[in-house]
């Protein structure tokens, strides 16, 4: 009742100028009727988990769901359906992997191979030797040899406090409607890349020390696994085989090691590289708009996923509800002013990719031609710091984008992403699903998706505020992140906020307001000392 209420005054303080006119009206209702009686959602984020599974970059699963979704938007009368290559590097899968401890005793242990590093058969011996920064190589130089190396610190098991699964309340998505100022540290860029650099840097050294493998402690307890990498650059192949152990497991091998004698481990990593094309593709389709001179609009999702579970939540999930809003607005006859894109981005895992590849073919470039020319996270923590930058001719003709990535829970509102000019209008388009629980636009940013770069060429970029479920206590990336965590009732309803909105937008009789283009900022504080590495 509280929601409703809310919902009731926000649609009284909207203005006129964003109250739907008849015929959106009679549109929302046939969206309704094809996300609720016609769904196909959950069908379609079910083959994309169950029949393809987890999605790697240029793996043979990503060229599967790659083909698939292609063929699903032509069967729903989509247009201009096509992928759009951008230079990754090599793709990689698992056929099957198992870590033993041998001794003192015989245990099979909760493990999996981390992603783009080398297949092997070893049995050897453990060592705990914690690296986090170059300068801890002195203290391990000559002791590695023929070890598993153990680079991560065993920390305590942390007894949960906060709920499994969440759902937001009115009072928490209130705290997000704050203006967060932009900062910026011209020290954190180079701090940054450091970091990012590391892993490199201890692959080299963990060779040269003649290690056999190394192993890395889940950040997450119970028994949960996530088997993220680095290496899938061509010039950047990892030399030492790696498995990320269970944080259980991991800190009984530690404590072993440290009472003596080191426990032994028996790892076997089948897992291959997939060198035959090099290229990433994003998955595009369009609805076309009847005024070639309005632009586009665009909704988009990251099909890619890591490999632990079968990247269900992160983020079949959000591709699926983009798949069925554009199924959705197809299937109502819909006919809008602007055309309307849909985009499936591939390798965000790896540092929005996908994303970036296609600002770079059709909204701004960055930088001067003379830089040099950077991927996976080295491009990741510098896009955003490449001056100038310079508008492409189609940068004009995105009027707005949508993206959704933060799994499978209700959509119940938007992010308006620092961008106070939009949110009288973004509440106007929501306010015929107040009653489905998304009415709120909040002017808080986030970070970390595909919208990010979008927003730093000028383009008004929004992402939708999510239930978080148990998106980040237990599946973000994990072993668990299955078709079995997707919500089927949550995943219809943001099918449905998401069509409608497109649509909006679409047919608004002008496009959103634009923050400006933006410049070089001047660091917040200028009077600040560097951070220290370990900060």
């Amino acid at each position: 009742m509280r929601y409703l209420l809310l919902a009731f005054a926000v649609l009284l303080a909207t203005p006129a100028a964003v109250t739907p006119a008849f015929g959106q009206d009679a549109n929302t209702n046939r969206i309704i009727d094809q996300g609720t009686n016609h769904s196909q959602v959950m069908t379609t984020a079910q083959h994309l988990t169950d029949v393809i599974g987890p999605r790697l970059p240029n793996s043979p699963q990503m060229r599967a769901a790659e083909a698939w979704t292609e063929g699903k938007f032509r069967e729903w009368g989509l247009t201009n359906v096509h992928r759009e290559g951008f230079p990754f590097g090599r793709g990689w899968s698992i056929d099957r992997s198992s870590v033993r401890m041998t001794a003192p005793r015989p245990v099979q242990l909760t493990a999996i191979p981390i992603a783009w590093t080398p297949p092997t058969r070893v049995t050897a011996p453990v060592i705990v030797a914690p690296m986090r920064r170059e300068r801890d190589f002195a203290k391990w130089r000559g002791q590695l040899r023929g070890k598993v190396v153990m680079v991560t610190r065993p920390t305590d098991l942390r007894d949960p406090t906060d709920p499994v699964v969440q759902r937001l309340s009115g009072e928490e998505i209130a705290k997000l409607d704050k203006f967060e100022q932009p900062r910026f540290d011209p020290t954190a860029l180079p701090r940054n890349l450091r970091r990012a650099d590391f892993p490199e840097k201890l692959d080299a050294f963990l060779k040269a020390e003649g290690a056999v493998a190394y192993a890395t402690m889940s950040r997450l307890d119970g028994k949960l696994v996530h088997g993220e990498g680095w290496a899938f650059e061509t010039n950047r192949s990892a030399a030492i085989p790696g498995v990320e152990i269970a944080a259980e497991d991991y800190r009984r091998l530690a404590r072993l090691a440290k009472v003596g004698p080191a426990p032994t481990l028996e790892i076997e990593s089948a897992v291959r590289f997939h060198n035959d094309d090099t290229q990433a593709y994003n998955i595009l389709a369009d609805i076309p708009g009847t005024d070639a001179k309005a632009g586009y609009v665009m909704a988009g999702a990251h099909l890619d996923s890591w490999v632990a579970g079968d990247g269900a939540a992160d983020n079949a999930a959000g591709s699926a509800v983009v798949m069925e809003a554009a199924r959705i607005l197809r299937a109502s006859g819909v006919r809008p002013k602007r055309a309307i894109r849909f985009a499936l981005w591939n390798a965000e895992e790896e540092g929005l990719l996908g994303s970036i590849a296609y600002i770079r073919r059709h909204l701004a470039t960055r930088g001067s031609p003379g830089d040099p020319q950077l991927n996976g996270d080295n491009l990741y923590y510098s896009f955003a710091d490449q001056w100038p930058i310079t508008p492409l001719p189609g940068h004009r003709d995105l009027a707005a984008y949508f993206n959704i990535d933060n799994g499978s829970g209700k959509i119940r509102g938007l992010y308006a992403e620092r961008n106070p000019a939009v949110v009288s209008t973004l509440q106007g388009w929501l306010a015929p699903f107040a009653s489905m629980g998304a009415s709120s636009v909040v002017v808080s940013p986030t970070t970390g998706t595909d919208h990010v770069f979008m927003q730093s060429v000028g383009i008004p970029g929004f992402q939708f505020i999510q239930d978080p479920l148990d998106y980040d206590s237990r599946v973000h990336h994990t072993s668990v992140d299955t078709f079995d965590h997707l919500k089927a009732d949550d995943l219809r309803q943001a099918s449905i906020v998401l069509a409608s909105v497109l649509l909006s937008a679409a047919n608004a009789d002008r496009p959103l307001p634009r923050p400006p283009l933006p410049t070089r900022p001047a660091p917040t504080d200028p009077l600040a000392y560097p951070q220290d590495e370990d900060e």
